[in-house]
């Protein structure tokens, strides 16, 4: 795990675009883990930025890099609560649904499709993969998209050139909490 992983995989959510990202990866050590995350939840908190980790299984992580304050606005959505309730979350917090949703990663072999929701992913889409299996999409980008491609097309290019530009001033040697935007 590095800085650069979190600008490859995290811009869109740093730059206040996106609710949240996954990022997958290998480690060696568990306290090497958790001292990635202290030190980028310290520097990154006043920003309104949390790192957590969903899972660990076969000698990887799944980091949940999150904006709680958008994730919470995007949980006052009437439909995406109805999604969350219909498939056993509490929704009355949002950090009782992420806990809910480290727990359905850590008991089923299964992928829990409504991460989605998670990740700030239109629900109509997300609705979309969960009815359709996956199959049968529009169009296929940051996500696969059942409802309104050309939104989605333009929000997956503002993604794309977010990533491109901080990766860009990050190896320009701007700092990380810098090109971090206030949430």
């Amino acid at each position: 795990m590095s800085e650069k992983t979190l600008v490859m995989h995290c811009s869109p959510t740093l730059a206040g675009l996106k609710t949240g990202n996954l990022i997958n990866c290998s480690y060696h050590s568990y306290k090497e883990v958790l001292a990635f995350l202290r030190k980028w939840n310290i520097a990154l908190r006043e920003k309104g930025v949390r790192l957590i980790p969903l899972r660990f299984k076969d000698g990887k992580v799944l980091i949940y890099v999150y904006r709680p304050s958008k994730l919470s606005r995007d949980f006052q959505d009437d439909e995406v609560c109805s999604l969350l309730s219909s498939h056993g979350y509490c929704t009355d917090s949002c950090e009782k649904c992420v806990i809910q949703l480290m727990d359905r990663l850590g008991e089923s072999a299964e992928f829990p499709h409504e991460i989605g929701l998670f990740l700030g992913y239109p629900c109509e889409d997300v609705k979309g993969f969960i009815e359709n299996k996956a199959s049968d999409a529009k169009c296929v980008g940051c996500w696969k998209v059942y409802g309104d491609v050309d939104k989605a097309q333009k929000i997956f290019d503002r993604f794309k050139k977010c990533t491109r530009i901080y990766h860009q001033q990050w190896s320009d040697g701007k700092p990380l909490k810098k090109l971090t935007v206030n949430g």
